[in-house]
């Protein structure tokens, strides 16, 4: 049986289609399935999850996001170029962007920071959850605390002018997670170029500062 039938029929006794599943209730069947796979070799896996993502059913993607992060023990360089390959290829919105990008794709940069450069031309891509993906994928490196000092505001300037506001949100997110651990990059970020930064991305960045801080900044 293709596994898109098996993850579909385990998919249906929850009710799915017709009733709205949980994510946490996709996740825990997700590793259930992976548990049944008789091959958990790398290439085995992200062909499975290759099927998976040809069916562009959300439920479907995220068991292969999930996979594909499950093997994460055999990254390689090379592993790069099929997950881009998906990235452009497969993903259309900011929820499968976040999931992919935060989890296995996130993962791969923790694993190869030297790959951080490669993601920087996404920034210049037709589709805004590619483009999202250029700040996104480094929220997994910066809660690991394992990313290159320059990577951040790198990606911040890349997406400064976009005019997508799930893009804006994507960056300013990002620099919301770095002010956890950098703050003062952060506030220094805000405090140079607010009077160019699109509002809803300036806003994000601050969530996390201080009262006072925020008061401050929101006062520029």
């Amino acid at each position: 049986m293709h596994i898109k039938d098996i993850a579909l029929g385990a998919l249906a006794e929850l009710g799915y289609p017709k009733q709205k599943i949980k994510t946490a209730q996709a996740r825990q069947l997700s590793a259930t399935l992976y548990r049944q796979l008789t091959d958990h070799q790398i290439e085995s896996v992200l062909h499975l999850c290759e099927q998976l993502l040809e069916e562009r059913d959300w439920m479907l993607s995220l068991i292969a996001y999930d996979w594909a992060f499950r093997v994460k023990k055999q990254y390689t360089l090379s592993t790069f170029d099929i997950f881009e390959r998906w990235l452009l290829q497969y993903i259309t919105d900011w929820y499968d962007c976040d999931d992919f990008c935060t989890h296995a794709f996130g993962e791969l940069m923790v694993q190869y920071p030297e790959l951080i450069d490669k993601t920087h031309p996404w920034a210049m891509h037709s589709n805004f959850a590619v483009r999202r993906a250029v700040a996104v994928i480094l929220i997994y490196p910066l809660n690991k605390g394992k990313f290159p000092l320059n990577a951040p505001l790198n990606a911040a300037n890349l997406l400064f002018n976009d005019q997508h506001d799930l893009v804006q949100k994507g960056y300013g997110w990002l620099l919301k997670v770095l002010s956890k651990s950098s703050p003062d990059v952060v506030i220094n970020y805000l405090k140079t170029h607010h009077k160019h930064m699109p509002r809803v991305a300036f806003r994000y960045a601050l969530e996390k500062l201080d009262k006072q801080t925020k008061t401050q900044l929101m006062s520029l």
